[in-house]
């Protein structure tokens, strides 16, 4: 997915979910830690720059490597996909650095589905889309 993104839409950068990295993250972590692990990542993760998140980053690094190592292996195989946000003006940085919004559109347009049911065509259904896309730009 991310090669095909790559490809087709030149310059724009990827970035996953925080919200589900912040999972993946929790579920290599022993349960004892989560809390702790839980409030330091969320610090990287809500960093001012880009800097100040890469200082965290190695502060928690450092604290937990030999607590749960696995945690921080995928803290920072992930860490530069995560904060991709931090290049973005502030004012857009919390609406996108999660999924939320995509999943609140796909909803959407599977309720819009359901009343129709069935599409005499592909066009028809690319119609509907489009028409409601439309209305929420």
């Amino acid at each position: 997915m991310v090669r095909a993104i790559h490809r087709n839409f030149q310059g724009v950068t990827w970035q996953r979910c925080q919200t589900h990295f912040l999972r993946n993250i929790l579920d290599a972590t022993p349960k004892a830690l989560q809390d702790e692990v839980h409030s330091r990542v969320r610090a990287i993760l809500d960093a001012r720059d880009h800097d100040t998140a890469r200082l965290l980053l190695n502060q928690v690094l450092e604290a937990y490597e030999t607590k749960a190592p696995k945690a921080m292996a995928v803290l920072e195989a992930g860490f530069e996909e995560e904060t991709k946000d931090l290049l973005l003006p502030e004012k857009y940085r919390k609406r996108l650095r999660t999924t939320n919004a995509l999943e609140r559109l796909n909803e959407e347009i599977l309720l819009r589905k359901r009343v129709i049911r069935i599409f005499p065509n592909r066009e028809s259904a690319l119609r509907l889309i489009g028409a409601l896309l439309m209305e929420i730009d």
